[in-house]
């Protein structure tokens, strides 16, 4: 599973959960005032990417995780950025303060908790980077900021108010941002084209995880959506995406329609949105899902296994959707037997969104 990776940069994207193509439609089809939102976050995204860029050191990889039995707990830090376009900017709670009152603030300290949890308790991972990292959280930034994002260091969110609700609204969004850091810690998947996608991937399926680990869900009990109830009233959709109907989460006169393939025979080969990486991130997506409901039970047992020790085994930056599918294959392999029912159906998956492995 190794690629030359002699030319891996670590990832100065900064990776927002609303989808580019959103952005795009909003750009030919909304008001003046939603043209000009759209070009803000376009803009201070690029911001950011520009000071990370100058920021990181190049050709840095970071060293896998340190897998933690008993660890301290997490340790969390809430700022309020003011409704300013700045950076811990106010410091409002920290680890085991009370509650503030302040609905953005506590959601996102307890998401940050819960994501923590799912990756303590279940898989024996300390924080994103296996070693205890602080997790940072920034509230109220900008003004109606409709975006939240993983910045390499910390989680970034908005109020939104034109089409979305604040962005910690949803639990699975907090830890779609935050496996963003689990996956730049764990050797990165560079994000463009497949290996972006599994990236995206990555955190939607840890996403959905948190969400239902801390609501003790089994998979046939989860909506499998991302960004469910973020929407406001007068947008038609329900979320984000749909990790059990891709291409089905939204379709919006001003949003434009979700745009996720759930097959292979469908994938979308575009320079938009880095070759496509929410785009295209719809077929592994489908194909967890549709694991995850044929093994039953909680999802984080078997199929979030086969998935997590995917990603601290894939040791390739470049990988595409078969390099990651055979991966996982051959991880059901080890962890239950050839002949069994788990490895049987992690092909199966696969096979069901066009890719045979």
């Amino acid at each position: 599973m190794n690629s030359d990776a002699s030319n891996y940069q670590p990832c100065n994207c900064i990776l927002c959960i609303m989808p580019p193509d959103m952005l795009e439609a909003i750009k030919r089809s909304g008001n003046a005032e939603q043209k000009a939102m759209a070009e803000s976050i376009e803009q201070k995204a690029q911001n950011f990417r520009n000071a990370r860029e100058i920021a990181t050191p190049q050709g840095f990889l970071v060293a896998p995780p340190v897998t933690a039995r008993a660890a301290a707990g997490p340790k969390r830090k809430v700022y309020n950025s003011q409704n300013a376009e700045s950076l811990q900017r106010v410091l409002v709670r920290e680890e085991g303060d009370s509650a503030t009152g302040d609905r953005e603030v506590d959601e996102a300290y307890d998401g940050a908790g819960a994501t923590y949890n799912l990756y303590l308790d279940i898989f024996e991972r300390d924080s994103l980077d296996g070693n205890g990292m602080e997790l940072i959280s920034n509230v109220h930034y900008g003004d109606n900021f409709e975006n939240a994002f993983w910045d390499g260091n910390q989680m970034v969110y908005g109020d939104g108010g034109m089409f979305f609700k604040p962005l910690t609204s949803d639990i699975a969004v907090i830890g779609h941002e935050f496996s963003h850091g689990v996956v730049q810690f764990s050797g990165g998947l560079i994000y463009r084209d497949q290996s972006g996608a599994l990236n995206e991937h990555f955190a939607d399926v840890f996403g959905s995880l948190t969400k239902q680990y801390s609501l003790k869900q089994e998979a046939r009990d989860a909506d499998w959506l991302i960004g469910q109830g973020l929407l406001l009233p007068d947008v038609k959709g329900e979320a984000l995406r749909s990790m059990r109907a891709p291409g089905t989460a939204y379709n919006d006169p001003v949003l434009g329609k979700d745009s996720q393939p759930y097959h292979m025979n469908d994938y979308v080969v575009t320079n938009r949105d880095n070759g496509g990486v929410h785009i295209n991130s719809g077929i592994p997506n489908h194909a967890f899902y549709l694991l995850s409901m044929m093994l039953g039970g909680n999802a984080w047992d078997k199929a979030g296994q086969i998935w997590y020790k995917t990603m601290q085994q894939i040791n390739n930056p470049l990988a595409k959707f078969t390099d990651w599918a055979e991966l996982t294959v051959e991880i059901a392999i080890d962890m239950f037997g050839r002949g069994s029912m788990e490895a049987i159906l992690t092909r199966r998956a696969w096979k069901l969104v066009g890719i045979n492995v």
